[in-house]
């Protein structure tokens, strides 16, 4: 999940906005990291910003639900505050050293139970849909939440054009894990590359989105560049950024974060205001941009406003158990 910048305010301690294995790791992370790789931070401020990306437009999509009417949040918090591990742990690190990604050549590779299996140019995947803009309530497992502008085109067109066969059950998202460019991955707080996975219809729904840009330009790389999934109706870190490989599976994929903590994390982390995460509840959420750490609590809601449209691909599960 992308997080923007919560400026001017106290925030909160680590031990309560950050996943456990992240925060008992830090220590020990940046330990290592200092004599490796960590710039001191007055020579890293003379540096200019993350360049932005190209002009990306698209059309007003028609998807229900693709067009939420709440207020975006700033561009500037938006791709400020990030939770991209490979760039580091803190909320500053990716705006600071995602510049050194390089986003072209890039290619993803599809594999597994497909019939047409292959290996897609960033480019060529840019012409596999007409491009979208879309208007996502996007919720952090933490408790802040945010309103992005994407750019891009339903999953769904890309699954169609790779044809999944009848033992196709699940789709696995595999990212970037590159050392000589992603400085995090000293980090031990997950196992790398990052993976999450979506069930076929979970995929296959129309909301599900193959991003390549936000507000209307391509996507930065602190962002998830040069493409990224994106789920509405689900925390944040299911939204698998830099993408490298998509693999159709028959069995449930094991995740990066259910992994690292199967008891905080689980396979379909769907928002669910009843069910509390083991350090926090769930039960309400602070906008960003309207006011930071005191800002009004807002309830959250079942699905993150999205259950009209993906209530029924959970029909008859205890979300609970299913969490």
């Amino acid at each position: 999940m992308l997080l923007p910048k919560d400026r001017g305010h106290h925030h909160w301690a680590v031990s309560e906005i950050t996943p456990q294995p992240v925060y008992q790791a830090r220590r020990r992370w940046i330990a290592a990291a200092a004599g490796a790789w960590l710039v001191p931070r007055t020579v890293r401020a003379a540096d200019p910003p993350a360049p932005m990306g190209a002009p990306l437009p698209g059309t007003r999509s028609a998807v229900p639900g693709a067009l939420t009417m709440d207020k975006s949040t700033s561009l500037a918090d938006a791709t400020s505050y990030n939770n991209f591990y490979e760039f580091g742990l803190d909320k500053s690190d990716p705006a600071e050293y995602a510049r050194a990604l390089k986003t072209r050549p890039w290619s993803v590779a599809v594999e597994g139970a497909v019939r047409r299996p292959g290996t897609f140019g960033i480019d060529e995947l840019l012409k596999l849909g007409a491009m979208e803009d879309r208007v996502y309530r996007m919720r952090c497992v933490e408790g802040w939440s945010m309103v992005i502008p994407w750019v891009g085109f339903s999953l769904s067109q890309l699954i169609r054009k790779v044809e999944p066969t009848g033992n196709a059950k699940y789709v696995q998202f595999v990212t970037l894990a590159d050392r000589t460019q992603m400085p995090g991955l000293r980090s031990s707080v997950l196992e790398w590359p990052y993976v999450e996975g979506l069930r076929l219809d979970e995929a296959m729904h129309p909301l599900t989105l193959l991003a390549f840009g936000m507000y209307g330009q391509v996507l930065p790389n602190q962002n998830g560049a040069p493409v990224r999934v994106v789920v509405p109706w689900k925390y944040g870190f299911k939204s698998g950024k830099s993408i490298v490989k998509i693999r159709f599976v028959e069995q449930q994929p094991t995740t990066s974060w259910s992994l690292a903590a199967p008891h905080e994390y689980g396979f379909y982390s769907n928002v669910n205001p009843t069910v509390d995460h083991p350090r926090w509840s769930q039960a309400s959420e602070r906008r960003i941009g309207e006011g930071g750490l005191f800002a009004k609590k807002r309830p959250t809601l079942m699905f993150n406003g999205y259950e009209a449209q993906v209530g029924q691909l959970y029909a008859g599960m205890d979300l609970k158990r299913w969490f």
